[in-house]
């Protein structure tokens, strides 16, 4: 799923009166999964379109995405093997990744 796909999909959950935030990768290093840019919209019932780890740290994203969700705060989640959550999140192939994450309001 593109870029576009994702955002398409976020605004048609944000038109049909749901709650959604938009996860974007922001920087990598080493094998990172996913190139800056790769998007993931989350609905407030954890349903979600894209990715941004090709599913490592897919988990992990979409909790955030549900507590900016709730408290309408934005977040920058930093993954990486040096991160004691590398390995519980599954991204232990000596990337770092930094996700960030905000939720949308439909204009």
């Amino acid at each position: 799923m593109d870029t576009d796909d994702v955002l398409d999909t976020a605004q048609q959950w944000l038109a049909s009166g749901r709650k959604v935030a938009l996860g974007t990768v922001v920087k990598t290093w080493g094998s990172a999964p996913r190139q800056a840019g790769s998007q993931i919209a989350v609905r407030d019932d954890g349903a979600f379109a894209g990715s941004v780890s090709g599913g490592c740290i897919e988990g992990a994203v979409i909790e955030s995405a549900q507590e900016s969700m709730r408290d309408g705060m934005v977040r920058n989640l930093e993954f990486g093997v040096s991160d004691e959550t590398a390995w519980s999140v599954g991204l232990a192939c000596g990337g770092h990744i930094e996700i960030f994450v905000e939720p949308l309001i439909d204009a």
